[in-house]
C-alpha cells in the first residue's frame, strides 16, 4: 500500500500544479477534478475508506457541478460557447484521461489484488468516528465552513442575476 499512497500522492501534485499553472479555465477544472480523485486515492490507501468516498462525493461530485452551475447561471453567451467548443477538443482530454486510468488501475488493484494486511494505517476510520469528530469538538468548524458556502451561493445567485445586470449604467 505504501506503493499505492506515493503513486496518488504523486498524481495527485502533478495535476495540481496543472490546475494552477493553466490558463485555461476548463483545463484547470478537469485537472482539479483528477487531483481531488487522486486524494480520495490516499485516503483510501491509508485506511480511510469512509474519507475517501466522501471525497468523491462532495467535492469531485458536488461542487463541480455547483461550479458547472454558476458558470452556466452566468449565461456567458454564444461567443463563450464557441470558445469553450474550441478549447475542448480531443487532445486536451488525454492529460486527464490519462492520470484517471492510473487512478482507476490503481484503485482497482488495492480492491482486488493487494494483500489485505497492506493497509498503511493500522485501524480502519468509519463513518460512525467521522460523525463524532465532525460534529463533537468541531461543530464549530463545520458550522462556520456551512454558512460561508451559503454566503458564496448566495453571491453567485446576485452575480448571476439578469436583473443586476440590466441595472448598471
Amino acid at each position: 500500500m505504501e506503493f499505492a499512497f506515493y503513486f496518488a500522492a504523486g498524481v495527485a501534485v502533478m495535476s495540481t500544479l496543472r490546475v494552477v499553472s493553466s490558463s485555461n479555465p476548463v483545463h484547470a477544472l478537469l485537472y482539479l477534478i483528477i487531483s481531488l480523485l487522486a486524494v480520495s486515492m490516499v485516503f483510501f490507501s491509508l485506511g480511510a475508506p469512509f474519507a475517501g468516498a466522501l471525497e468523491i462525493i462532495v467535492y469531485a461530485g458536488a461542487i463541480m457541478v455547483l461550479f458547472v452551475f454558476v458558470v452556466m447561471m452566468l449565461n456567458l453567451g454564444p461567443a463563450a460557447v464557441e470558445q469553450e467548443r474550441n478549447w475542448l477538443t480531443p487532445g486536451i482530454w488525454f492529460g486527464p484521461a490519462l492520470l484517471s486510468a492510473l487512478l482507476l488501475a490503481q484503485l482497482l488493484y488495492t480492491l482486488f489484488a493487494a494483500p489485505s494486511g497492506a493497509l498503511i494505517g493500522e485501524t480502519t476510520v468509519d463513518a460512525k468516528t467521522v460523525g463524532i469528530s465532525l460534529f463533537g469538538p468541531y461543530l464549530l468548524a463545520v458550522e462556520l465552513a456551512s454558512m460561508l458556502l451559503l454566503a458564496a451561493l448566495v453571491a453567485a445567485y446576485h452575480l448571476g442575476r439578469h436583473e443586476a445586470k440590466d441595472a448598471t449604467p
